[in-house]
């Protein structure tokens, strides 16, 4: 077969702004198309006649030529919508036709049919929402595949240690340094955060005489800017103190009650008072306030639960509270034979400095821990326990352990008395250890220098994972008697006297 008898021609994709005119220059296309038909039947013909003489010489007619060439059209087609987008755009047929698609390409391809610019399209012009940009696969992005993002996600889960329960719960983690603390931080608050991170000031009433006391300086060494008032700049500058030992550890309700009256003397001061005389007077009533809402409060708790315990008594205390340490030690100096257990609990081990302290007073201590209290308390016959807080509803907010203890007791029929002063009642209800609760670094639970244990290795256990809870919440049908610098009371008598301790 001779080999010019059919030539096979590539297509040339016209861009956007030359197809814009054969897509809407529909009269344009029409007139072309009659010229085209007549070229077509003239080649056919000369086809025909030159195939009637290719058939003599055996070769193929016109028929064959055409049937050939449409073959291989249709096989380039297929091709080029097998090829990639970006390589190989596709035809845009704007709404026609196959068959007007394939005429303009043909019109294309013999030059028939001349490109036209395009027209930006404006306000007043239709725009053709029918038609296809050839183009639009090179400007739209392509979607990669989630792979990686996925690989990550699941490498973070595995790193996770968190309890999910207690998710909510975790924040930032506690701070053991100084480093990157704001410049206005005083130096004693920020000895103060890290003793309280490190639990060398531990304890409600120690934390809050603590931090009041520091305030007392910061308000000693503040000055006041200029075009500034005291009431309303010191309250600022003491919000960053506050955010500073809350990023040490948790403020407790103690805290919270003295800042907020604190925040409410500053803001009574009147601004035409000389500033040396309005950070006197702030620095005195910080002293009153210690000396009356805990100092002198703690002595008449103490007084009036002292006269609870009897000759004989075996007193079962949990940890260590400071008031409850006193009213011992106040019984004690009352002359009263009695003896005194003491439950404690990992990883503080509090109630090792109570026994110490006792014993060094002549008193007869047993000492325990947790999982011996159901042999131990067959022996007491009253128990006194500290308070974190006494919520709204009754509930006793203290001491992780302390709610085992109190049930403990309640089941062998024995007296739950809490000592709590008035600073520590709130107006929060707490149904739950879980929505409200503080969570210490896991790493405490470790036995410190033993590398044998299983927990030593407890963050490269895929599967492990440690929660060191701070506090629980004991139900007020475990308590028998709060006793306040108020007097005896029943647990549903707590948010009176949250009312009358806030309004005074």
């Amino acid at each position: 077969m001779d080999s010019s008898a059919v030539q096979p021609s590539t297509t040339t994709v016209a861009p956007l702004s030359r197809r814009t005119s054969v897509i809407d220059g529909g009269l344009e296309l029409s007139r072309s198309e009659k010229s085209v038909k007549t070229q077509e039947n003239t080649e056919l013909t000369n086809g025909t006649q030159n195939g009637a003489g290719d058939t003599k010489d055996g070769k193929l007619s016109g028929a064959e030529l055409k049937k050939r060439a449409k073959e291989e059209k249709a096989a380039r087609r297929a091709q080029g919508k097998q090829e990639k987008p970006g390589k190989q755009p596709s035809v845009t047929t704007g709404g026609l036709g196959t068959k007007q698609a394939d005429l303009k390409v043909e019109l294309t391809k013999k030059g028939a049919l001349l490109p036209a610019p395009s027209t930006p399209t404006g306000k007043g012009q239709h725009k053709r929402t029918g038609s296809t940009n050839i183009n639009i696969q090179k400007t739209m992005p392509i979607r990669q595949a989630q792979s990686q993002p996925a690989a990550i996600t699941e490498q973070a889960k595995q790193d996770d240690k968190r309890v999910a329960l207690f998710g909510h719960l975790y924040g930032q983690p506690r701070r053991t340094t100084i480093a990157v603390a704001a410049r206005d931080v005083h130096p004693a608050v920020l000895a103060l955060g890290l003793q309280m991170s490190n639990y060398v000031i531990c304890g409600s009433n120690a934390r809050c005489v603590a931090s009041l006391l520091v305030f007392k300086r910061v308000i000693e060494s503040y000055i006041t800017p200029p075009q500034n008032s005291l009431p309303r700049h010191l309250t600022v500058h003491l919000s960053a103190q506050i955010d500073y030992l809350k990023s040490c550890r948790p403020l407790s309700v103690s805290m919270g009650n003295a800042i907020r009256w604190l925040k409410l003397e500053i803001s009574d001061v009147d601004p035409d008072t000389p500033e040396s005389q309005a950070k006197t007077e702030l620095g005195e009533a910080i002293d009153n306030f210690i000396r009356e809402r805990i100092t002198v409060a703690d002595q008449v708790i103490a007084t009036s639960a002292a006269g609870k315990i009897q000759d004989g008594d075996v007193i079962l205390t949990f940890a260590k509270s400071s008031i409850v340490q006193q009213t011992i030690v106040e019984a004690h100096r009352q002359g009263r034979d009695f003896r005194v257990i003491i439950i404690d609990s990992r990883p503080l081990f509090e109630g090792k400095h109570l026994a110490r302290a006792l014993a060094d007073l002549g008193i007869q201590i047993q000492y325990s821990l947790t999982h011996a209290i159901g042999h131990a308390i067959k022996d007491a016959t009253k128990v006194f326990l500290g308070a974190h807080a006494m919520m709204s509803n009754g509930r006793l907010y203290s001491r992780i352990g302390t709610a085992i203890v109190a049930m403990m007791a309640k089941e062998d029929d024995l007296p739950v008395i809490v000592c709590c002063e008035s600073i520590k009642f709130t107006d929060k209800v707490a149904l739950d250890s879980i929505v409200t609760n503080e969570i210490a670094p896991p790493d405490e639970l470790i036995i410190q220098g033993d590398a044998t244990t299983s927990l030593s290795k407890w963050r490269d256990s895929p599967n492990l994972q440690l929660l060191n809870l701070m506090y629980d919440v004991t139900p007020a049908e475990y308590i028998n008697m709060v006793i306040t610098e108020y007097g005896s009371l029943p647990p549903s008598s707590v948010p009176v006297v949250h009312r009358l301790s806030t309004n005074t």
